[in-house]
């Protein structure tokens, strides 16, 4: 009887129940268009954010204070000066959150002499393949990792481009050097006067500090001044999660996190459990955070998943808002049917009941089209703004279909609420 009834109820005013289901797909739609967006745009927006540089800094554990004037250092090269191994920094690309080391450059920064002139020279990877200790090769250097530099004349491709130099525009400026000059480059070791020839392969236009110094490729450099397989420092290019209140205290004090919290915090991205790994896999450095960029990571990433949740609870209201003037209509229409259901006995809950089933099927099957819809709108929003698609989330279906059916009988309290007060009399006599 209620199958028949149902069944009725449905192939009856199919028009008002097309519009119900369009209404529902809308709001659904967009709800999963902003909800997929929303979970993948952590890795998205740190991609993009990544291409500005890197977000942590790894030094030596004893060093002492840089004494520098215009990026001249006036610390000795090699007495009582720590360094990294060049060989060990590849296991940085073997800790926990091995997957998202984006990118890293070691650098090693002498001073050397160019006509004269006091010029910070540094050694790091351009684009260089480096093997890590698990067997995999992967290319790391300054190329990807400083891709905002404009180069006037060309990159050095990797480590194996002896005597090719990049140097800054201030550089050239000051010497009037150009792309394929040549120039020699004296370096002051322990009194002995170490001098390279070189040819300017392109000129740095980086509106920092990279304009006034010459790079070399690392093992050229390391060579030269007889620091072989040392290094001052590594950027590292991380995805990283925003930081919340354990991120904080777990940064504040690690030794104050409980066992969970600890394990929590260790398994997720953000910036100081990476860095904390960091120092775990490589014994005597420190690796900082550069607060600048996970701030604004943070910021960034909390804004516009505020704006999305905005947009996501506008839509559902305005579905709600049709499916209570749509099923208001209908109710009135069926208020004879209403009617003769009390008439014969039925009882407040079963009429109630009846529509409430025909309200969850409409939420279901509008839920389930505005899903297939959503995926689509969400591939079209990540190939328009980042250029590629958007995973596609499981996870998100079950909560679009529990959303629509709960938004559907939302919207349906108030015409409930009329099909309650009808009273059988009355609507049979008209």
């Amino acid at each position: 009887m209620l199958f028949r009834i149902l069944r009725k109820g449905f192939t009856k005013g199919l028009k008002s129940k097309l519009l119900a289901i369009i209404a529902i797909t809308f709001g659904a739609s967009l709800a999963t268009a902003m909800l997929s967006v929303s979970l993948d745009i952590g890795d998205k927006m740190n991609q993009e954010l990544k291409s500005y540089g890197s977000n942590i800094i790894v030094k030596p554990e004893s060093e002492n204070l840089p004494v520098e004037i215009d990026g001249i250092s006036f610390n000795s090269l090699t007495k009582g000066k720590k360094y990294i191994a060049e060989d060990s920094v590849a296991k940085i690309k073997t800790i926990f959150w091995r997957h998202n080391i984006v990118n890293l450059a070691p650098y090693l920064k002498v001073n050397g002499k160019i006509e004269k002139r006091q010029v910070p020279v540094v050694g790091t990877w351009f684009n260089d393949q480096i093997r890590i200790p698990t067997g995999e090769k992967f290319n790391f250097g300054i190329k990807n990792l400083k891709s905002w530099w404009d180069i006037d004349g060309e990159w050095i491709e990797n480590g194996k481009n002896k005597n090719l130099a990049m140097i800054g525009e201030e550089v050239a400026e000051n010497l009037d050097l150009a792309p394929g000059d040549r120039l020699e480059v004296k370096f002051n070791l322990d009194k002995q006067l170490v001098s390279k020839k070189i040819k300017i392969a392109g000129i740095i236009d980086s509106g920092g500090a990279a304009e006034g110094k010459v790079y070399l490729p690392l093992d050229f450099l390391q060579q030269t001044v007889n620091l072989k397989d040392k290094v001052d420092r590594v950027e590292v290019s991380a995805l990283t999660t925003p930081v919340n209140d354990l991120a904080r205290k777990a940064k504040a004090d690690p030794d104050s996190l409980s066992n969970k919290e600890f394990e929590t915090w260790y398994c997720t991205a953000y910036v100081s459990s990476i860095a904390y790994q960091i120092e775990e896999s490589i014994p005597g450095v420190v690796a900082e955070e550069v607060r600048q960029i996970s701030k604004s990571e943070g910021i960034i990433l909390s804004k516009i998943q505020l704006l999305m949740l905005l947009v996501t609870v506008a839509a559902l209201i305005s579905s709600a808002l049709g499916i209570s003037s749509i099923m208001t209509t209908k109710v009135l229409e069926r208020k004879k049917e209403i009617g003769l259901l009390k008439a014969i006995g039925a009882s407040d809950l079963s009429v109630i009941a009846l529509f409430v089933i025909e309200i969850a099927l409409v939420g279901l099957l509008g839920g389930g089209l505005g899903y297939s819809l959503g995926i689509g709108f969400a591939n079209l929003i990540g190939q328009q703004v980042f250029g590629t698609a958007i995973a596609i989330n499981l996870f998100v279906l079950p909560i679009i279909l529990a959303l629509s059916i709960i938004i559907a009988l939302l919207g349906s309290v108030s015409p409930l609420r009329i099909a309650l007060k009808l009273e059988p009399a009355e609507v049979l006599h008209g």
